[in-house]
């Protein structure tokens, strides 16, 4: 079947969010999400929330476009985990398109849809598992291949060329001469900044909703900090300004950001991680921030809006499928 006539429902299973597209061809017929992802799984101890809820988001779409016939479902990220519907098995990098259209694996789940479900496998690099001689090279992703597979369609990425993805976990991605993903590097930054703003001392001092928009004073005054002192004292630096009245809520958020990206940046480039052109895959203040810092370092960077981040992931996963169903 070519991929310009597929008729497919779509799902991208996060952390904490899941989102189930019909499309046709490369036209998004009817869309829905739900903020349940596979951290619900592990806190319940059971997927059935997940499953009920993908079960609803899929009956959702289809109902919104009931002249459709959709064919399969195609998933990727989370999903595939142990969390999720089913585990499938992480391919070695290098990995590109034609290996990963060529290890999905076809589930039935009778409970969720009576479509056949289509599982795009992530990919690790690295060893792993690994030990403590091997966890510094060793790295794991899902979801994101398909993104990185959709960006380089799209052109959006010259290869070779490294993606930042900026989530719930920051991922350093790169892609080879080839367009093929050739190693990651992750770090829990997205979910330790959220969990400062609002699990910790700091929930005082700072906004708990994402950083609006960037002091860029105070974003280089936290970067500074935190390779004067560490990370942690970079931290609680944020409480000491709360208690000296300095700066409002948000200004002290971009000091506190500014002390997890130079941290995270100063790694990877201490790593020879980064090209000399980074591709930001996220919104708002946090995106800018990181443009701001990468350019002190003389790396250009282009930030992929939300818009062109949702059409990437869709076109490498329609992509990744119609080879799979053509073979």
């Amino acid at each position: 079947m070519a991929e310009t006539e597929l008729c497919a429902i779509y799902v991208d299973t996060g952390t904490t969010n899941s989102r189930v597209w019909l499309l046709h061809g490369d036209e998004i017929l009817a869309k829905a999400d739900a903020h349940i992802g596979v951290r619900d799984t592990a806190k319940d101890g059971s997927p059935a929330r997940l499953r009920s809820t993908l079960r609803e988001l899929i009956e959702k779409v289809r109902a919104e476009a009931a002249e459709a016939k959709p064919v399969c479902v195609a998933a990727s990220g989370m999903i595939t985990s142990s969390l999720g519907l089913a585990e499938v098995p992480h391919l070695v990098a290098p990995v590109g398109i034609t290996e990963l259209a060529s290890a999905i694996q076809s589930h039935e789940f009778s409970d969720v849809t009576d479509l056949p479900v289509l599982l795009v496998p992530g990919v690790k690099s690295g060893q792993m598992p690994c030990d403590l001689a091997t966890v510094a090279e060793a790295d794991l992703m899902r979801g994101e291949e398909t993104l990185c597979v959709g960006l380089a369609m799209m052109g959006l990425a010259e290869t070779p060329a490294t993606v930042l993805s900026l989530g719930s976990h920051w991922k350093a991605i790169r892609l080879d001469a080839q367009g093929r993903i050739a190693a990651s590097v992750t770090s829990l930054s997205g979910e330790l900044v959220y969990a400062a703003q609002t699990q910790t001392i700091l929930a005082s001092a700072v906004p708990h909703e994402r950083l609006a928009t960037v002091n860029f004073d105070w974003l280089e005054a936290g970067m500074r900090q935190q390779r004067r002192a560490g990370l942690a004292r970079a931290l609680f630096c944020v409480r000491l300004l709360e208690q000296s009245k300095q700066g409002s809520a948000e200004d002290r958020l971009s000091f506190l950001i500014g002390a997890f990206i130079a941290a995270d940046l100063d790694a990877l480039l201490r790593n020879e991680v980064l090209s000399d052109s980074v591709l930001l895959v996220g919104s708002g203040g946090l995106a800018a921030a990181w443009r701001h810092a990468l350019a002190q370092v003389e790396i250009q960077s282009q930030v992929v809006t939300g818009e062109d981040s949702e059409r990437a992931l869709l076109a490498g996963l329609r992509n990744i499928i119609s080879i799979a169903l053509h073979h």
